[in-house]
């Protein structure tokens, strides 16, 4: 007899397990399948961003920081210390022992809801059929399918993979030493957190852009900001320059690059190709199910995450927007909570995004290029953390928080972030957005004293040229 669920979740990432999660709270039989495995060939829950995007990527970018700190900037708090060195294996050790922790808790939230974990690669048949391969391969069928089966690393024809010299993302969460020379393609979100791990590590780190422009998603002011501070650290990035070939050569990579001035050379001991991700898509549906797709391989959705067939739904990175686990994990609950019958929705333009680098950089909401793209009015409110007396204290006083407030409600369209702990900080931002909030409320919100926080309530102060802890333009008396 074939098993049957309620819902069944194709995708054991953050969208996947929250869908299924939720799915179990609701009181539906709910089974996950999901085919990912550890490096010792056990099953694993948590997707890529548990076992090798988010979590190991911060797990090194905190530690490379911590080394960073001590080595840097320990005498300025009068610290003095005798030789450092670095155990790169005991760092690598931390890093594998926190996703471990991680992964082992999502099985054991799994087991608690009543979750049914089916290791496995499943595969959407017609009729709510899933076919699941693996070593309990099998047929089921459910009421219910969401597919959250994630994304992956998109090849570089020009710089084909190895899994040794020449790397994808997670290859760079591996090396067992140093690279001397490091050289990464793409100087995005992925490519600037592990170029940066690895030069505060002592790589001599070049990476490579094919745009012209640094970080175009991100405001302009703190894009340029960005750009200062990371150069300073020691990052050779470079914009329009576009690699033509990548070979391995007498171990190492030669890259054949051009930039303004022509064709290039350039040798480096590992290569990190970070140029995007794409929908993982591939044998996830049988063709003869009619499951719409478009060119990249995104499954098509309504706006609650309902696919063009019955009772199919899909979230996370196989769909459109961007590839975020906490969107993914917020569509994942809505969409278990529409099968139950309530309203719930994903406000998709308040969807927060960070870079973990030092600094921080996070934003949230409409960026001031495009509000003048659009012609909309808008008024801005800087503050930097120099003037800020907790950032001072720390010692970490680059960047500022700029709020972009509507000319005529004074309501808030975006805020943006760049400095210490703002993936923290703009978390206070999107509450604020979500309940519709002026600069004014913000103005009027009070702040502990001394706290990176406050920094977003003199910027608020700043938009109506208030700010007290820096000059500025004064205005006349009302």
């Amino acid at each position: 007899m074939t098993e049957r669920y309620d819902v069944l979740v194709i995708g054991g990432g953050p969208a996947g397990y929250a869908a299924a999660i939720r799915s179990a709270q609701l009181g539906f039989k709910t089974a996950c399948v999901d085919d990912w495995c550890s490096p010792a060939g056990e099953p694993a829950l948590g997707g890529t961003c548990l076992n090798a995007g988010c979590i190991p990527s911060k797990a090194l970018l905190e530690s490379s920081e911590f080394f960073v700190q001590v080595r840097d900037r320990g005498s300025v708090r009068g610290l003095k210390l005798g030789q450092l060195s670095l155990d790169l294996a005991a760092m690598m050790a931390h890093k594998d022992k926190t996703v471990t922790e991680l992964t082992r808790g999502i099985a054991t939230l799994f087991k608690a809801n009543g979750v049914t974990w089916i290791p496995g690669r499943g595969k959407l048949l017609p009729k709510n059929q899933i076919e699941i391969s693996g070593s309990a391969a099998k047929q089921v069928e459910a009421g219910e399918i969401i597919l959250a089966s994630g994304s992956m690393p998109v090849n570089f024809g020009n710089a084909p993979f190895d899994g040794q010299r020449i790397v994808d993302s997670q290859g760079a969460l591996a090396f067992k030493e140093v690279p001397r020379r490091l050289g990464v393609i793409g100087a995005g979100i992925i490519g600037l957190e592990l170029g940066s791990v690895w030069c505060r590590l002592g790589s001599e780190v070049v990476l490579i852009e094919a745009q012209e422009g640094f970080l175009p998603v991100v405001d302009e002011q703190v894009a340029r900001e960005a750009l200062k501070q990371l150069t300073a650290q020691g990052l050779d990035i470079r914009l329009g320059t576009r690699v033509l070939q990548s070979r391995v050569a007498n171990d190492a990579v030669v890259m054949r690059y051009q930039d303004q001035n022509g064709e290039q050379e350039k040798i480096v001991d590992r290569l990190i190709v970070a140029v995007g991700r794409r929908p993982n898509t591939d044998g996830l549906f049988a063709p003869e199910t009619g499951l719409l797709i478009d060119e990249w391989g995104f499954v098509h959705v309504d706006e609650h995450c309902r696919t063009n067939l019955p009772n199919v739904h899909a979230v996370g990175d196989v769909v459109r927007g961007p590839m975020l686990a906490h969107k993914g994990m917020e569509e994942g609950i809505m969409v278990a909570e529409r099968i139950a019958g309530q309203a719930t929705t994903v406000d998709y333009a308040i969807v927060p995004s960070v870079i973990y680098t030092q600094p921080e950089i996070a934003w949230v909401g409409k960026t001031e290029q495009a509000l003048k793209q659009a012609g909309e009015s808008y008024r801005a409110g800087v503050f930097p953390f120099a003037a800020n007396g907790r950032a001072k204290a720390m010692g970490e006083t680059s960047g500022f928080i700029k709020i972009l407030a509507d000319a005529h409600t004074d309501r808030v369209r975006g805020v943006h972030l760049i400095g210490p702990h703002c993936s923290e900080l703009v978390a206070c931002a999107v509450l604020a957005m979500s309940f519709g909030a002026s600069s004014e409320d913000i103005m009027h919100t009070m702040f502990a004293h001394p706290t990176l926080s406050e920094a977003l309530h003199e910027a608020s102060l700043a938009v109506a040229g208030r700010a007290v802890h820096i000059a500025q333009t004064r205005r006349a008396k009302p």
